[in-house]
């Protein structure tokens, strides 16, 4: 079985714990390989080596640091197919889906290409009488990146990228669950001209956590996963001067109008509720038609499209719609969540349990599930599943189902479907949540903005990727100067190249 490592000063490093972590194919349900969990000890000597490589990273010229991200990003785009197999091996997802996971990863370091325009200052010229002020915006130190199982090449790239073009060094610690991506990608970063230590991969668990968070030198931390190890890390790495950017859970609804086109609103909603089994922070997880008559019509579309899904392997072919959930016990929670919706009173119109794929008993296989008439006080509409089951909440009133939306405590993403021009821009304008579709099921911003949530699904002021993310990982260094004496003597007629 292979033993897997850690990434430390520009190579491959066994770990010294006598710890692992088991490695999962979640299609087969075997140990694939085996992770090291760091010590604290181990944790320390990453931390003093990113610290002293980040000195020269720092004074390396942004455009020089820029060049690394365009060579980092022809390298990701040259070995894609080789990252999608480990996404895809690791975390269960279908190929297809796996390269989208490196795609949208890619398109923040093609962003980060354009860092020397993100770090620029300001300056005003004769603020007061002989006096200039300008701002200069510089990296912090050392930041620490904790990133989640369901994108295992996508959130390391949105944490590493504006980290290390804004001249930072970065401690990042992936989910014990999926490490091999993150590892990849430190081997490609140090191939396109990152210098060693720059970025260590240290694997880990809560141990790791909390030393990160408790570490004096690390001065920032990135997160994803759920609300409360969200609340956890921003609360803690607060109470140690540490900046936070914490993102955490959702329970992200959809509105139908009326007037909607309730086809093109039905595949939306088998593409957005079940696409890589529903295990993203983005997915829809809730329905909102409004109106019996427009529920009737859009439940009679859904089901044939849901009973078509196909589930398998990621090697059963290009075909296959998704996958396995991550582990057994996520399987046997989503399981125990449609229990508790049949019981509770909701009307499970497609039922997933119980799928059987020949030759992979052993998965963690969920098949799609469809609930109809699922109020506000029901487990499976209060938690965030995080598995192929799509909820439908019935709304009499577009004012019903808006105050559905705002009620909750999440607040990732959300989406209208209509044809009416009035009720969109209202909904975009009043609703309580971080990103919004019109007419767009998943509303992931492009990488030139800016991702985040709001009420429990962020912790912290910035948000990831894009303008906001420069700033996160900059302090901004305003002078106020003054000179007394005159011009220098000399002059340079020849154009210096930059260095």
């Amino acid at each position: 079985m292979e033993e897997l490592s850690h990434w430390i000063d520009g190579k491959e490093v066994k770990g010294t714990s006598g710890r692992f972590s088991d490695v999962m194919n979640p299609a087969t349900g075997e140990v694939i390989a085996k992770v090291p969990l760091a010590t604290p000890a181990e944790l320390d000597a990453a931390v003093k080596s990113a610290e002293t490589a980040q000195v020269a990273w720092a004074a390396t010229n942004p455009q020089r640091r820029a060049r690394v991200m365009m060579k980092f990003g022809q390298l990701i785009q040259d070995n894609m197919d080789a990252l999608a197999e480990l996404v895809a091996r690791e975390h269960g997802k279908t190929l297809p889906d796996a390269r989208g996971d490196v795609q949208r990863g890619l398109e923040v370091i093609e962003v980060c290409m354009g860092a020397p325009a993100m770090l620029k200052g300001e300056f005003t010229d004769n603020g007061g009488p002989g006096i200039d002020l300008y701002s200069m915006r510089q990296p912090l130190g050392v930041v620490a990146g904790i990133t989640p199982f369901n994108f295992p090449a996508m959130i390391p790239l949105w944490k590493m990228g504006p980290a290390l073009a804004s001249g930072n060094a970065m401690i990042l610690k992936p989910s014990e669950r999926v490490p091999s991506t993150s590892i990849m990608l430190a081997k490609l970063a140090q191939e396109a001209g990152l210098p060693d230590g720059v970025l260590q991969v240290v694997n880990g668990d809560k141990e790791i956590v909390d030393a990160i968070l408790d570490h004096p030198t690390v001065q920032a931390v990135g997160f994803v996963g759920s609300t409360p190890i969200a609340q956890y890390i921003y609360g803690r790495a607060a109470a140690n001067g540490k900046r936070a950017q914490c993102f955490g859970g959702a329970k992200n609804h959809m509105l139908i109008m009326p007037d909607a086109d309730l086809d093109k609103a039905a595949d939306a909603l088998v593409g957005a509720g079940f696409g890589a089994a529903g295990e993203r922070c983005m997915a829809i997880s809730v329905a909102v038609p409004v109106g019996d008559k427009t529920a009737d019509a859009l439940i009679e579309r859904l089901i044939p499209k849901i009973e078509k899904l196909k589930v398998g392997p990621y090697t059963a072919g290009e075909d296959v719609d998704f996958g396995p959930v991550i582990t057994k016990a996520a399987q046997e929670r989503i399981g125990r969540l449609i229990e508790s919706g049949v019981e509770q009173g909701a009307k499970l119109v497609v039922d997933g349990r119980g799928l059987q794929i020949q030759g992979y008993e052993n998965g963690f296989f969920c098949g799609p599930s469809l609930f109809d008439n699922v109020t506000r006080d029901m487990e499976i509409y209060k938690e965030e599943i995080f598995g192929p089951v799509l909820s439908t909440v019935r709304a009499q009133s577009y004012e019903d189902a808006l105050n559905l939306v705002m009620d909750n405590d999440y607040g990732n993403g959300t989406a209208i479907y209509t044809a009416d021009g009035d009720t969109a821009r209202d909904f975009a304008s009043r609703v309580n949540v971080g990103m919004v579709g019109i007419n767009f099921p998943i509303p992931v911003p492009l990488s030139y903005y800016s991702f985040g949530g709001w009420k429990k699904s962020a912790f912290g002021d910035l948000n990831q990727y894009g303008p906001d993310a420069f700033r996160f990982y900059t302090k901004t260094k305003t002078v106020t100067a003054r000179w007394f004496s005159g011009i220098k003597d000399g002059v340079a007629l020849n154009f210096k190249a930059m260095d």
